[in-house]
């Protein structure tokens, strides 16, 4: 099949072509596994032993929340919801929210307690107000843990606490950070909430990048004997929203700081672009016995790409388009591709796709259409 290959310059019409871009090797951080990804294309711009198993300690508790938010979403519970706390709840060791045995705190509290306070006690209470018990709900975080794509993980509990075989990595908890942003940005703000007061008690924060620094917007903090001290972080600028993961980090000071290294690099030396929307129209082609004479192209999901700072006038494109193209069309039918380069690497290459249905023409149009697209063909 002949291929129509159309190519443009990305986003400029101008034949003008931006400087090589210059950059130097990514920090080496003082942790046992680290990674950098942009939030919008998943690019990943730093790693290392990103996929080692590790103890992830309180980061566990991403997944917890996680789950309580599909089930508000689902509408199987709700924020004022009153959960009573159990004597397992109101005796768990570690971090606490200092919930009380036999009292009825809302959801919205506990969601809070979790998240500020990285209490225990809260993340128990809300897994018995889900499924009952906290090994019920166990049973639905690693779940949800395969659906995303957390291929090495296995959750022992709801709080992080040790327990053999439970464990993590910076790439899969990096995964999980990112649909927590993405699918549920109503309640992503508590991430950022530097202090909250329960019973009398006000628990700041332990993610010391909320104060260092004004990028960043969450995410959680973790720290066991076993584990060390890991921190989830997440920071925007310039529209560009980037996720880090460090574990095994010395202390609470390091974990920030060498937090800030990967951030700081990612923001320095790339940039995130949109490229196109979900069900943009990127191109139109010609259809052969059809309803209609023109057929509406495009990509399934949007496009977003990372690449090096100063590097967008570089960028282009390919249009890759079956030559002869014949109706009935249906909706989500690939047609062709489209390949975004940057020197002789390719970027991105997804299908394109019909945009809308077309019916077949009368049968008088059709014959028609078989006597143009005969001598077409013989002469193209």
């Amino acid at each position: 099949m002949r291929l129509l290959t159309v190519c443009l310059v990305l986003l400029f019409s101008s034949l003008t072509f931006a400087a090589p871009s210059i950059i130097p090797k990514p920090p080496v951080l003082a942790a046992s596994s680290y990674i950098l990804i942009d939030a919008n294309s998943g690019e990943v711009l730093v790693e290392h032993n990103a996929d080692e198993v590790l103890p992830p300690a309180s980061l566990t508790k991403m997944m917890t929340t996680f789950v309580v938010y599909e089930e508000l979403g689902y509408g199987n519970i709700k924020e004022d919801d009153l959960t009573r706390i159990s004597v397992k709840a109101w005796k768990s060791e570690g971090s606490r929210m200092f919930i009380r045995e036999g009292t009825y705190v809302p959801v919205i509290d506990l969601l809070k307690g979790v998240i500020i306070q990285s209490g225990n006690d809260a993340s128990i209470a809300l897994a018995e107000y889900v499924s009952g018990t906290e090994e019920a709900f166990v049973d639905i975080m690693n779940q949800y843990a395969v659906s995303l794509g957390m291929s090495n993980t296995t959750f022992k509990n709801a709080t992080g606490l040790p327990a053999k075989g439970h464990a993590s990595t910076a790439r899969d908890l990096s995964l999980l950070a990112n649909r927590i942003i993405s699918d549920h940005g109503k309640y992503y703000p508590l991430y950022k909430q530097k202090k909250f007061k329960y019973n009398n008690i006000e628990q700041s924060n332990r993610n010391l990048l909320l104060f260092w620094d004004p990028r960043v917007d969450g995410l959680k903090t973790g720290h066991t004997e076993e584990a060390g001290f890991c921190l989830v972080s997440s920071a925007t600028e310039d529209g560009m929203r980037l996720i880090s993961v460090v574990m095994g980090a010395k202390s609470e000071r390091a974990r920030a700081r060498e937090s800030q290294k990967l951030l700081t690099y990612g923001f320095r030396y790339y940039e995130s672009h949109k490229l196109y929307d979900a069900q943009e129209t990127l191109q139109t082609h010609p259809v052969w016995m059809g309803e209609k004479d023109e057929l509406e192209l495009g990509v399934k999901d949007g496009a977003y790409i990372t690449i090096p700072r100063g590097q967008k006038g570089n960028l282009d494109v390919q249009y890759s388009i079956d030559d002869v193209i014949k109706a009935p069309i249906i909706k989500g039918m690939e047609y062709g591709h489209m390949t975004v380069s940057l020197g002789d690497d390719v970027l991105m290459d997804k299908p394109l796709i019909a945009l809308n249905d077309i019916e077949e023409a009368g049968f008088f149009s059709r014959i028609v259409d078989y006597i143009k697209l005969f001598f077409y063909s013989l002469f193209s």
